[in-house]
């Protein structure tokens, strides 16, 4: 990891959005990208002229046509509304710049093929941190290792609920807590899961409920929407047919792999040796070094160094793609109007 005033090239990058997000996560984690940051946009001028020079940038615009006409740039962030996401990315890539935009991507999967259709050569990630996560990173990489086994089924937590109505939602465009935050989870358990088939949900008669996850590949995935608690309560387990993986709060990865076991005859629960037993990866509290951090944690840096090394090395997208986002966005619609009914991806 090197840090902004470290890289030898950088990408010229315009900003569209300052609203908390950006100030809170997306601006600070350019500290770590290979970027120079030349413009920014943002419909509420007061907010611009106070933000503009904490971070040295002079050239300010209200609208982001004459940002793409004025200011000489590579690629742009997109840290606005879901609603508005597909008409800035096209507008973006018409002007032949790459694009990296905040999740969720769109309300609507047809926006997102929108966005392939403007695409062409340039680059597109999207933001989703969970598939850039430390933690699901090397999930992933456990649950598909030789050792593991097949994967048999997926049980995510997350506190939410589906809202009833759903069809109505979508064709009204209302924003809602499924569109905001699903994508979450949804995404952490299609990138160690792989594809969706099928979704049916299933809603709880006082909230919560299960969003549950056939997978291509046999697998069965329950998302279960812990509505109403407190707390800590993101998890994600992955059941393999020789090992367990689990990821507490984005956080923890533990590898359970049990101990050689007769039910009649098994007295020891700490047999000899380390290759066996449960094994635990979490950061390291006690020092000021970046694996701690929030901003990697969280995934937000890495997932915005990608997208700027792809831009860099030529190189295509190995997550957050469009691709990526359309099947997110038409499991995120199947959750929505199901209400019990199988829904076929």
């Amino acid at each position: 990891m090197s840090y902004q005033r470290e890289f030898e090239k950088r990408l010229r990058v315009g900003i569209v959005g300052l609203g908390s997000h950006c100030y809170r996560n997306i601006l600070p984690a350019m500290n770590y990208l290979p970027v120079q940051l030349v413009a920014m946009c943002d419909r509420d001028e007061a907010l611009l002229k106070l933000t503009a020079p904490q971070f040295g940038v002079s050239q300010c615009f209200t609208d982001t046509a004459e940002m793409y006409r004025n200011a000489d740039l590579d690629a742009v962030f997109l840290c606005v509304g879901p609603f508005a996401h597909a008409e800035l990315a096209c507008e973006a890539l018409d002007a032949g710049l790459h694009v990296w935009l905040e999740k969720p991507p769109s309300d609507r999967a047809h926006s997102i093929e929108k966005m392939l259709e403007h695409r062409g050569d340039r680059k597109v990630v999207v933001g989703f941190k969970k598939t850039f996560q430390t933690a699901i990173e090397k999930a992933e990489e456990l649950v598909k290792s030789p050792d593991a086994g097949a994967l048999k089924t997926i049980l995510g937590e997350y506190r939410m609920s589906i809202p009833q109505k759903g069809q109505e939602i979508l064709e009204s465009r209302k924003m809602n807590n499924w569109l905001g935050n699903g994508c979450h989870p949804l995404s952490a358990m299609l990138q160690v899961g792989g594809a969706v088939k099928a979704v049916t949900t299933i809603r709880g008669a006082v909230g919560g409920g299960a969003c549950i996850l056939e997978y291509e590949n046999g697998a069965l995935g329950n998302l279960h929407l812990a509505d109403g608690m407190k707390g800590p309560t993101e998890r994600y387990s992955f059941f393999c047919e020789n090992v367990q993986v689990v990821v507490d709060n984005s956080r923890k990865v533990t590898l359970h792999r049990g101990i050689p076991f007769q039910y009649k005859y098994t007295s020891n629960y700490a047999p000899e040796g380390i290759d066996t037993g449960s094994i635990s990866w979490e950061p390291q509290n006690n020092t000021a070094t970046l694996e701690n951090k929030a901003l990697f944690t969280q995934g937000f840096v890495q997932e915005l160094y990608h997208f700027c090394e792809c831009v860099l090395e030529d190189k295509i997208p190995e997550r957050g793609t469009l691709e990526f986002a359309l099947h997110v966005m038409r499991i995120y619609e199947a959750g929505f109007i199901s209400d019990g009914q199988r829904i076929e991806v």
